[in-house]
């Protein structure tokens, strides 16, 4: 014998209150693509239009009188000469760098995840997230007041005796770790989080000493954050340009791809200088896609472990 739900809707009115719940679900819907909108909008403009602006300048040349024409011109420009050399040196400044900011924050904060004090903590991650964003001509004045050929550490430690130079890669190199290990701490501690202490318990109950745990246990883990760590380090010290530029400027010693855009966009007096800083610009666009497409699959593999 069947029973009938007199809750359950029926006849025409649960087919009035099915066609309401419907109607309700796409106004929801509808809203929530209407408030997206402005979002969309800026993106476009803010990057679509100077994404096409520098696409088309990249493979187009100006005559003077001439109307312009297509070419790929600029873009062998680009990859060649002095051009070529400052943007393999960007690659270089930025792997090195990337590289020591990798293993000195992942030192830094295994040293903070396993201590007992709170506080410390605490005061490292505040501090690590001021650092991290702390850049530009402040940073580059602070260490020419510090370490610069007339600086203060650098006069009373006789460094320049010594054969130190702040102007050179070396020297930037340094300046870009000092924002580059907060932005790794504050990228690897989640992960450290991650490592169970259930996970070194059983190392350690199988006869696995602490190099024995790092080496097959967690190791391992912390790979796929640790390289999209590095990529991410590298993207940032890929893309600075105003600490490079007050400390050594357009005809510094390190060439840098950044100085070379912006040397060929202030006072070249070449017509077709600036759709080659484009094509420049293209390059590094080119080379941040690449390095995101490598950070992404790694960021949502290491997030496997952060639950």
């Amino acid at each position: 014998m069947s029973t009938i739900d007199p809750l359950a809707p029926t006849g025409a009115a649960g087919a009035d209150r099915s066609r309401r719940r419907l109607r309700s679900s796409l106004r929801k819907a509808a809203a929530g693509r209407v408030a997206v909108l402005p979002l969309l909008l800026f993106v476009a403009v803010a990057f679509g239009l100077p994404a096409v602006a520098m696409a088309y300048g990249s493979f187009t040349t100006y005559a003077p009188g001439q109307p312009s024409h297509y070419t790929t011109g600029n873009l062998s420009a680009s990859l060649s000469g002095g051009y070529l050399t400052a943007l393999l040196g960007s690659v270089k400044l930025s792997a090195i760098a990337a590289l020591i900011a990798t293993v000195l924050g992942l030192l830094l904060a295994q040293a903070v995840v396993t201590s007992r004090f709170e506080v410390l903590r605490h005061a490292v991650l505040s501090a690590s997230g001021v650092l991290a964003n702390f850049g530009g001509v402040p940073l580059a004045f602070a260490f020419i007041a510090t370490l610069g050929n007339n600086g203060l550490l650098t006069q009373h430690l006789h460094l320049t005796a010594a054969g130190w130079n702040l102007y050179d890669l070396t020297g930037l190199g340094l300046v870009y770790l000092y924002f580059l290990i907060p932005l790794m701490v504050l990228t690897v501690i989640p992960a450290l989080d991650g490592l169970r202490k259930q996970w070194r318990e059983a190392a350690q109950n199988n006869g696995a000493g602490l190099w024995q745990y790092w080496r097959y246990v967690a190791l391992p883990v912390l790979t796929p954050s640790l390289l999209g760590g590095f990529v991410l380090l590298f993207g940032s010290a890929f893309a600075a340009y105003a600490t490079a530029a007050a400390m050594v400027g357009a005809g510094g010693a390190v060439p840098l791809i950044t100085l070379q855009i912006a040397a060929s966009l202030n006072g070249n007096v070449d017509a077709n200088a600036t759709n080659v800083a484009l094509a420049m610009s293209l390059d590094m666009v080119v080379i941040s896609v690449l390095v995101m497409a490598v950070y992404l699959p790694l960021q949502r593999r290491s997030a496997r472990w952060l639950v």
